[in-house]
């Protein structure tokens, strides 16, 4: 029996520890590896509050700061119970829930001040637990994103921890734009003010634009015994270079990605989406789920303008109650560049797309929360057009409500490592409408599964998703056959974890099932 440890800033497995994808790949890949026989170990921050009905197994003690840190190790009850996996979080005052999914932080004036903090500490009680066999005795160690590639600076360079060198360790790119990179010193959310005892080399952690700072994305890809990227499209795209907007590739780590790809470290395997045992909406309920939602959310909210609006968004709904729109095209996704940058630089091409539903009597359902600016562009947007729904919260029953009832699904991405929403709504029998980018190459082909976009200008891909999104509602008011052929095609694709934890042992763990 293998015994692997997953570290994570996130885990769907447990109730309100999700911010996005990475959620889901920490919640099903341990299901996957725990029915092969072998045990898995889940590990995730606190953030104040997870620890509080779990069980306390351990305290952990180290050094940080030149002081003595106290963290505790508990294991948690998950939403499901599976053989072979435990879940633990790590709590101490200082890992702190963000405003992000009361997980991250938004730090906009000096970028992962906070969350460093925080995951120095984490990384550390993860080390010392590591070292204390309160996990047993590791074989793996598989790490996502940049808040846990301290583990490996922790292995390389401090003498404490060379225990961790008798474990592969594995680590996962899910989002390669947001790298964590932070002073080496002169700052209190530096590497030097709470490592000041570790002699590191500061060559090969640092950011090759920042001299004077580590980056942490970077440590991971450096140290690992190998790297994960989560689709094999994205893979290719982030061995060259970034020419934004019309391109986002390797975000200024393509050589380092170049150099793990020749030493044969560098591998992508597309995610997988569940297929068993999932949650279902009862169709026909959209309208009445959601007006549940907005009213939770009004006895919750304080902030005067986001009550006005949830009203706003709840008396547009409620209209849908007795004449509901012929066509729903929608979108679920965290409000940031990455995900409607097409729309915040060109929002008139976004309000093209409402006239163009109008004329169909259809709607846009957009469901989702993030960075501020995007938020009140939405809001405005929701304001001026009947037909665009902006639900600015987050339900899993809305959610699941959407995929459920929608003819559409849009995801615009302006790249992406792979994307989760377009396989849930394939699954469902939904036709994606995406750019083609990353992962949603691996997914959906176009007039086949659904309908994509492309261009070699900004220009040309804006123009171009209007005109794909012409075709998609001439075929679905003229061509019915044809629809129903893509909507057959989307529900019979499976993208199971199955297939993908296959390649993981075989090209990640280097074990043989």
């Amino acid at each position: 029996m293998n015994n692997f440890l997953f570290v994570a800033a996130e885990n769907d497995a447990l109730y309100n520890c999700k911010a996005g994808g990475m959620g889901d790949v920490v919640r099903d890949v341990p299901r996957q590896i725990a029915s092969r026989g072998d045990k898995a170990h889940v590990v995730v921050p606190s953030y104040g509050r997870l620890h509080q009905q779990g069980t306390l197994k351990t305290t952990l003690t180290f050094n940080l700061r030149s002081t003595t840190y106290i963290a505790e190790l508990y294991e948690v009850n998950p939403k499901k119970n599976f053989d072979n996996i435990h879940y633990y979080v790590i709590h101490h005052p200082e890992i702190e829930a963000g405003d992000i999914a009361h997980i991250y932080h938004n730090d906009p004036t000096e970028p992962f001040y906070t969350d460093a903090i925080k995951y120095f500490i984490f990384c550390t009680a993860v080390a010392e637990a590591i070292k204390n066999e309160a996990f047993g005795k590791i074989d793996i160690v598989h790490m996502h994103d940049w808040h846990t590639s301290l583990l490996l600076f922790l292995k390389k360079f401090h003498v404490g921890y060379r225990v961790l060198e008798k474990a592969r360790f594995v680590y996962s790119i899910h989002n390669l734009a947001i790298q964590g990179i932070r002073p080496f010193e002169d700052n209190y959310s530096s590497v030097k003010n709470w490592f000041p005892d570790i002699p590191y080399d500061t060559e090969s952690l640092k950011d090759y634009r920042y001299s004077d700072c580590i980056n942490l994305m970077a440590v991971g890809i450096r140290y690992a015994d190998a790297v994960h990227t989560v689709s094999p499209s994205y893979k290719e795209d982030i061995l060259n270079a970034s020419n934004p907007p019309e391109f986002i590739g390797g975000e200024g780590l393509e050589e380092d990605l170049q150099k793990a790809d020749n030493e044969g470290r560098l591998i992508g395997i597309l995610n997988g989406s569940n297929y068993k045992n999932i949650r279902t909406a009862e169709k026909g309920k959209i309208y009445l789920i959601t007006i549940n939602a907005i009213f939770k959310w009004l006895q919750e909210e304080s902030k005067k303008y986001k009550a006005d609006f949830l009203a706003h968004t709840g008396e547009k709904i409620a209209k849908y109650l007795v004449e509901p729109p012929e066509f729903i095209c929608s979108s679920v996704a965290r409000l940031t560049e990455q995900k409607f940058y097409f729309f915040k630089r060109s929002p008139d091409a976004f309000v093209e797309i409402l006239k163009k539903l109008k004329k169909v009597n259809g709607s846009f359902i957009l469901l989702g929360t993030g960075a501020p600016d995007y938020e009140e562009l939405f809001r405005k947007i929701s304001y001026e057009h009947e037909n665009f729904i902006f639900i600015n919260g987050q339900s899993e029953d809305v959610i699941d409500a959407i995929y459920l009832e929608s003819n559409l699904y849009f995801m615009p991405s302006l790249f992406e490592p792979c994307g989760i929403s377009q396989m849930l709504a394939m699954r469902n029998g939904n036709p994606c409408l995406v750019h083609h980018t990353g992962g949603l190459k691996d997914t959906v082909s176009h007039l086949k599964t659904g309908f994509s976009f492309n261009g070699a200008t900004y220009e040309e891909k804006v123009k171009n998703m209007l005109e794909v999104f012409d075709l998609a509602l001439k075929i679905y008011s003229k061509e019915n056959e044809k629809w129903i052929k893509i909507q057959n095609n989307a529900k019979k694709m499976r993208f199971t974890w199955e297939k993908s934890v296959d390649e993981y042992y075989k090209l990640l763990y280097s074990i043989n099932q």
